[in-house]
């Protein structure tokens, strides 16, 4: 079984003749510390050094304004979430319609259909981010956005549709260029706090699913697992997700508010697929290699088979030390030993 039947095989709940391994995507300052340690000198050599098993290539960077513009041009730099965007002050929807919103035709993804098709026999995760959720928060300023949402609701949706109808058209022509050589689209909106969700669920229900299933329907229409990224604690929404159809969810936040494997084996084992689980804001930074193999170990009793060990957030940063991360991927390749009735949950 290579990379690519394996990780399919776990987002679907088939068997598998082990657990899979994702690095994730280490800060760009991480890298040179890793490959100091590792001996290698390329990206894909390193994976290749620790048995990957997943790539991910997202096609964000197919958008070719000719101007060199980004995809939605606010005029400014954020320097935080809360900064005030083009639409803090509006209150009236003529001023969406009116902004300068991204055309499709600038698209090319002659680069990333390049990539793909040289990506060997590992499971290519790709698509649009479509991080909707925060590039609407972006347009308000995370505070106005929530707000807003009760006060001038016919403006956050007026935006939040502009948003989705390109990312509904960006993917909808990737996929049908990029065909087979995809596996999943996989995309993210960090909708948690360490403590909760940044909303409602209520405000989920009106201002988040409705456009959440669009996205989701389409990645499922053209034949690819969907894989979501949010960050924090989403335990709420995460029965909401499986009916939206997410397959699989990362990364797991470990140390967030219900959260830990334990908690997602007993509440939604068999129902999702998972990916990540490792915590970085403590285990990694910390712990002993000792320490890291045993958590690896006991994640993978809780949430295997079907789970793809990988950091708790996928963008290592360089307190990491590369022997923890040469643990977590040994542990990862170790055979799942199914868990006995009496720790299924510990």
């Amino acid at each position: 079984m290579n990379s690519r039947e394996r990780i399919r095989s776990i987002i679907a709940a088939k068997p598998t003749d082990r657990c899979g391994f994702w690095l994730g995507n280490p800060d760009r300052e991480t890298w040179p510390l890793f490959h100091a340690y590792f001996g290698t000198k390329t990206e894909e050599e390193l994976r290749l050094r620790l048995h990957d098993d997943f790539r991910w290539m997202h096609a964000g960077a197919a958008y070719k304004h000719p101007q060199g513009k980004p995809v939605f041009d606010r005029g400014r730099q954020k320097t935080c979430h809360g900064d005030a965007g083009p639409f803090a002050e509006c209150e009236d929807v003529r001023q969406i319609e009116d902004f300068e919103w991204p055309d499709p035709d600038y698209l090319d993804f002659s680069d990333i259909l390049k990539q793909l098709a040289n990506a060997g026999d590992y499971y290519r995760a790709s698509g649009f981010w479509s991080p909707f959720f925060h590039e609407v928060s972006d347009f308000f300023g995370m505070e106005n956005y929530f707000v807003k949402m009760h006060t001038h609701p016919d403006v956050v949706h007026a935006v939040t549709r502009h948003v989705v109808d390109f990312y509904l058209e960006a993917n909808e022509r990737f996929f049908l260029q990029a065909g087979n050589l995809v596996d999943a689209f996989f995309f993210g909106n960090d909708f948690g706090t360490q403590l909760d969700l940044l909303v409602s669920p209520a405000a989920f229900n009106e201002f988040i699913f409705p456009y959440f299933r669009e996205l989701t329907a389409l990645g499922h229409r053209h034949g690819l697992q969907v894989i979501l990224h949010s960050c924090g604690a989403i335990h709420k929404v995460i029965p909401n997700l499986i009916d939206l159809g997410v397959n699989a969810l990362h990364p797991l936040q470990a140390r967030a508010a219900n959260m830990d494997a334990g908690s997602l084996a007993r509440d939604f084992g068999g129902r999702i697929a998972f990916i990540g689980g490792i915590d970085t804001q403590d285990l990694l930074v910390h712990a002993t290699p000792e320490a890291v193999k045993a958590e690896v170990r006991r994640v993978k009793k809780l949430l295997g088979p079907n789970v793809v060990i990988s950091p708790s957030h996928e963008a290592i940063l360089p307190n990491v030390p590369p022997e923890n991360v040469e643990a977590m991927a040994e542990a990862a390749l170790e055979p799942w030993i199914p868990p006995n009735k009496e720790d299924r949950y510990a």
